[in-house]
């Protein structure tokens, strides 16, 4: 990580440590929304695929960005214990999570008329809040000793 980067969080975890989880949380989030976003108009603008079929393409691409921030860098679960099956519930949440975005995004477009970009950042907006609380408590919450 670049050096100004890692001064900047060591200075947030000294003064606010409850709220560096939730920075890393929307940075990996943000991340991986971005790959999301990228892939999303790659295929439907560049490729001509038909929106919703871009944005399950994208978005199971985003997965596997999304796992590793998250498993290793936002809630620093380094233990490869365990890992396929943290693995294979983010999956379950993640699938949950594609079916909800896939049908927030058609809502937006085809009922409210909103651009698909528009719509699938809307949508994954939503989804992180919902997300957030799911990945601390149920994935990657630390076992007490």
């Amino acid at each position: 990580m670049i050096p100004f980067i890692q001064n900047i969080f060591g200075v947030l975890e000294e003064r606010f440590p409850a709220y560096t989880k939730i920075i890393r949380f929307l940075i990996s989030g943000g991340t991986s929304t971005g790959v999301d976003l990228a892939f999303l108009f790659f295929f439907t603008d560049v490729l001509g695929i038909w929106y919703l079929a871009s944005a399950v393409a994208a978005f199971i691409i985003a997965f596997f960005v999304s796992f590793g921030l998250q498993k290793f860098w936002t809630f620093r679960d380094h233990s490869r214990d365990g890992m396929h099956a943290q693995a294979g519930i983010y999956f379950l949440v993640a699938s949950g999570n594609l079916i909800f975005n896939t049908l927030l995004v058609y809502l937006f477009v085809e009922r409210f008329g909103s651009h698909y970009l528009l719509a699938q950042i809307v949508a994954s907006l939503i989804i992180a809040c919902e997300s957030f609380f799911v990945y601390q408590k149920f994935i990657f919450h630390r076992k007490a000793v």
